[in-house]
């Protein structure tokens, strides 16, 4: 018996001790199918004639998982042959429990392109719900997702035609490390070269401790009323992504925490779970769990506007409509409070909204009509406790619903050493604590628990010294030309070639100001001294005087003068900085918002400043497009800032933040954390520089917020000094130095090409990617000085690292064709590799810069930068993001006259007209080895194009006029498709043809 065999018949044994049916008769569609009809007419207490089983089968299978998943959670409907309506569930949606359990294995869904078997399958009242893949070797998690999103493109993998439709979890296990994650519809595991993060999860308990080992993970997850209750209390459906999250073990932890503390009547508690962790989704999750709690009467999870960017606030009214309105409307819920419509249980609303109700001086007596619920048991949901609660609105709930618990959601507590908020009783000042106001923790996330699983990412922290000799005290600012200088020297090695964005955080609305001045003035100069300077696009944002706009006098000034005044509840400084000079600064944000007007093309006034507050928001998050797709001039590079983004403020491109501003604890960690939202490997680390000296503020925030032992957290949160990055760097390209003279060769690029045999070549992969993943790091790093980069440089000279690249490509592709073209018959060391092309992938060299590279090269007059033929085709074949492209690029440069002295224009035409001429020739070589007609050919691809979608119909028709059998046409189209697919998908430049994944 092999191991995987062994670790199936171990399962199988421990899951029928859990009470699982083991039912070995299950081997086919049809056998699973009839299974299903038994269950269903047990649950549903009907009997179905064959017909009518036939029509429900036809109803409730559905390609789209998304919607498969909402049938198995809701109430349907069926009409029966004789006209009479059966209103049936697919399971027992009341108690999860009671359902029948069953577990089968090596199911075979036999279609005439498949005959996959499946390892192991758990039904759920006869419904395949999870299936568990067993693995004998190491798994990477990435890989574990790749060799399921396979199966499913798999064209009789059973996914979309069957009743596997259902399925809801992954599992794969070697046995000693296991994965889970959540079924989706493909575009939700993208594996191109942009790779990002997957959720794919390890399993833990309360103290985050992993349970890998299956026996484990099965005994903690799979017993049958714990994987009910993930399924079905567990599991979100966002149906603006029409995406399957399954929430992380210690978001569950946290909610089970809550609705343990509600029904024990135990007090109020505080979730401490670190920014970036998902507190949203477990906050409004554990809200709308709530909802069957007869021992309450309401429950409100209550968010504060100002962190509710465009995307959030509609998510919110996703999950209930019209929740988050302006925060005028305070009818809305006093009426949905006092409402005891089932659906008007759960409330989601804002801070401000609540404070306007239980306001007694309102002339609307909203605290007035609210009375008849004060003494009710009322539930507070807060998605983050503290901006809202030190103050008034936690007195005036308390007082008005003296029976209330309380829930706060923090990433950062205050503790007594980073109390800020002072309550005076009698004459003594007390601080008030997280602790003080909601009473006890419920459960700890932190941020060392997050960066452990890669959850976020570490910090780099760069404390800037300046030119001089002298070293700037702690907290103490240096000269604004200094920071505006070292910025623009810094940037581009900061944010990998302006791939991702930075923020600016400066300590005053003046000084935001004056960093905008001289951002302007500096680039000018810069742009006079040199035409071929790129300015930084500088975007700058702080909140006007509110004062000032209510002057204006109409509805809409007063309503945006509210909107800033509710804005500044919580931006400290900025309202401060406002009551000094307030028209000066008025005139000069109007000035500001005009500036951007030009940039970007917009109409922003300041009398709709969140207008353009949320388009600044927007603009940095649409970093995440390419230049090809978004140009850099409709994107912001840095946003200076006073207090705004720097809490609550999520985008995984932003990666980087200059900080002139004295930060603390709390504070500090908020801001730093903008940066290290996880994205892939070419952003190792969030990127901080600092002019302001703050390392024993860092060592301070780190010692109070790791919830460890500090010297161990400060290893976890900050990336390796580079002289250490270094060091490994020089390893890594030792060992590859071994390993070529290991095989007989010289350490050179071009000697990779004789390597001989795969068992080498995977070898040189996974040496050369530590090389290149380490140069990532370095590059990054914003304190390298310039004898360190040549260090780096005599490790190996950008020019070997360029051709080295190209020989990782290179050797990638043939590999990862394997890979493709044998599946699971590919020898097993090619079927784990997983070979990062995203690490090889430039921001700076997409396909404007090889043609404007061309066009340089092809002057007769000296230009700024000459390169050959071989060293511009050499470039093009080391950088991944231009792999679909580059056979293409390399023929044509290979056909220009050197000396033609062409423009962009010309050039881009006459690739166009290249790839048009070589696009038709080799159709017309695909039509004449088939037989068909190439005007008919070009017709059927053209219609394909046109719609982005393959019709199989269609396709029939092309081969119509060949007259072939039943057969013999089927082995055609396979034939014809072979050769079709791969130029379908290189005219298609990466957009996906939908109805493509069965042929290919």
């Amino acid at each position: 018996m092999n191991k995987e065999s062994h670790i199936e018949q171990n399962l199988i044994k421990q899951l029928t001790d859990l009470k699982y049916n083991y039912r070995k008769d299950i081997i086919d569609r049809k056998t699973l199918e009839q299974n299903f009809k038994t269950k269903f007419e047990a649950l549903n207490r009907v009997h179905l004639t064959e017909s009518e089983f036939i029509r429900l089968r036809e109803e409730i299978i559905n390609p789209d998982v998304f919607t498969a998943s909402k049938l198995l959670r809701e109430k349907n409907y069926f009409q029966r042959e004789d006209g009479t309506p059966l209103h049936y569930t697919l399971v027992n949606i009341k108690d999860w429990c009671k359902n029948d359990y069953e577990v089968i294995n090596q199911l075979r869904i036999n279609t005439e392109n498949s005959n996959h078997r499946y390892d192991i399958i758990l039904l759920i009242n006869g419904l395949p719900v999870v299936q568990i893949e067993l693995k004998k070797l190491e798994i990477s998690p990435r890989k574990a997702m790749q060799q399921i999103v396979d199966y499913k493109n798999d064209s009789g993998n059973g996914y979309n035609n069957t009743l596997m439709c259902f399925m809801q979890l992954f599992i794969v296990s070697n046995s000693n490390k296991t994965y889970y994650f959540a079924n989706n519809k493909n575009q939700h595991f993208s594996f191109n070269a942009d790779e990002q993060f997957l959720p794919i999860y390890e399993l833990a308990d309360e103290n985050n401790k992993k349970i890998n080992y299956l026996e484990d993970f099965t005994d903690k997850f799979l017993k049958k009323c714990t994987l009910g209750e993930m399924i079905s209390k567990y599991m979100v459906l966002v149906e603006s992504e029409q995406k399957l999250l399954v929430m992380r073990p210690y978001q569950i932890y946290a909610v089970k925490a809550i609705v343990d503390c509600i029904h024990q009547n135990r007090g109020n508690g505080y979730i401490w779970h670190t920014t970036g962790s998902g507190k949203t989704l477990t906050s409004f999750k554990a809200s709308t769990l709530l909802k069957d709690n007869p021992d309450i009467e309401k429950c409100l999870f209550v968010v504060d506007r100002k962190d509710l960017d465009r995307q959030t606030r509609e998510e919110f009214n996703k999950f209930q409509e019209g929740s988050v309105e302006e925060n005028t409307n305070t009818e809305t819920l006093v009426r949905r409070l006092l409402s005891t419509d089932y659906t008007d249980k759960v409330i989601v609303t804002t801070i401000q909204k609540l404070g306007l109700a239980l306001d007694g001086t309102n002339k609307k007596n909203y605290k007035e009509r609210l009375e008849p619920l004060s003494k009710k048991r009322v539930v507070f949901i807060f998605d983050e406790c503290h901006r809202s609660q030190f103050g008034d609105n936690h007195k005036a709930i308390k007082e008005f619903f003296p029976n209330a618990q309380l829930f706060g959601f923090t990433g950062t507590p205050i503790f007594d050493e980073n109390a800020t908020y002072q309550i005076r009783e009698g004459e003594e000042a007390s601080y008030k604590t997280t602790e003080d106001i909601f009473q006890q923790r419920l459960h700890a996330y932190t941020i060392t628990h997050a960066i452990d699983d890669r959850n976020v990412l570490k910090f780099h922290i760069d404390y800037f010294k300046g030119k001089g000799s002298l070293n700037a005290k702690a907290g103490e600012a240096i000269a604004k030309q200094a920071v505006v200088e070292a910025i623009l020297d810094k940037h581009n090695a900061a944010t990998a070639s302006r791939r991702f964005n930075a923020t600016l955080a400066t300590a005053s609305i003046n000084n935001a100001i004056e960093y905008y001045q001289l951002f302007k003035t500096i680039q000018k100069h810069k742009q006079a001294e040199n035409e071929d300077y790129v300015p930084l696009n500088i975007a700058c944002v702080f909140s006007p005087p509110s004062q000032l706009i209510a002057k204006e006098g109409d509805q809409q000034s007063q309503k945006n003068a509210a909107d800033i005044k509710q804005l500044q509840e919580d931006l400290a400084q900025e309202k401060e900085d406002n009551k000094q000079n307030p028209e000066e600064k008025k005139k000069t944000l109007i000035e500001i918002i005009s500036d951007y007007n030009v940039q970007f093309g917009t109409n922003h006034s300041i009398n709709e400043f969140d207008l353009y507050y949320q388009d600044v928001q927007l603009r940095i998050k649409e970093q995440k497009y390419t230049n090809k797709e978004v140009p850099h001039k409709n994107k912001i590079d840095i946003t200076i800032v006073v207090d705004m983004l720097l809490t609550g403020f999520d985008s995984k491109y932003l990666n980087t933040l200059y900080v002139d501003k004295n930060l603390k604890y709390h504070g500090l960690i908020q801001a730093f954390s903008r940066t290290n939202r996880v994205l892939n490997d070419t952003k190792p680390y969030g990127n901080i520089l600092d002019f302001r000296s703050q390392q024993e503020a860092v060592n301070q925030a780190i010692a109070l917020f790791s919830g460890e032992d500090s010297g161990k957290a400060k290893e976890i949160w900050l990336v390796d000094p580079a002289p250490v990055v270094i060091e490994n760097y020089q390893k890594a390209v030792e060992a590859l130095g071994i390993f070529m003279q290991d095989n007989n060769l010289v350490n050179e690029p071009q000697e990779v090409y004789n390597l001989k045999g795969d068992a080498a070549r995977i070898d040189f992969i996974k040496k050369f990617k530590a090389v290149q993943k380490l140069k990532v790091e370095l590059d990054q790093y914003t304190d390298i000085t310039e004898e360190q980069m040549g260090i780096i440089e005599t490790i190996l000279p950008s020019e070997t690292l360029q051709e080295f690249r190209s020989s990782y490509i290179e050797t990638a592709k043939k590999l990862k064709k394997i890979q493709q073209e044998e599946g699971e018959d590919a020898p097993d060391e090619v079927q784990q590799l997983d070979f990062e092309f995203v690490l090889f992938a430039s921001a700076v060299i997409d396909y404007d810069y090889i043609m404007s590279l061309i066009a340089d090269s092809t002057q007769q007059k000296p230009a700024k930068q000459k390169m050959t033929k071989a060293q511009v085709i050499s470039l093009l074949s080391a950088n991944a993001n231009l792999m679909d492209e580059q056979e293409d690029l390399a023929e044509y440069i290979n056909g220009l006259d050197w000396n033609s002295g062409q423009d962009v224009h010309t050039l881009t035409k006459g690739y166009e007209t290249f790839k048009f001429d070589k696009n038709e020739k080799e159709l017309a070589t695909i039509a004449h080895k088939h037989g068909i007609q190439t005007p008919d050919l070009k017709s059927f691809v053209d219609a394909i194009m046109s719609r982005m979608i393959f019709d199989g119909e269609k396709l029939t028709d092309l081969l119509e006029p060949l007259e072939l059998s039943w057969k013999e046409r089927r082995l055609k189209e396979l034939a014809l498709m072979e050769d079709l697919v791969p130029q379908l998908n290189k005219i298609a430049e990466g957009r996906e043809i939908s109805g493509l994944n069965a042929y290919e």
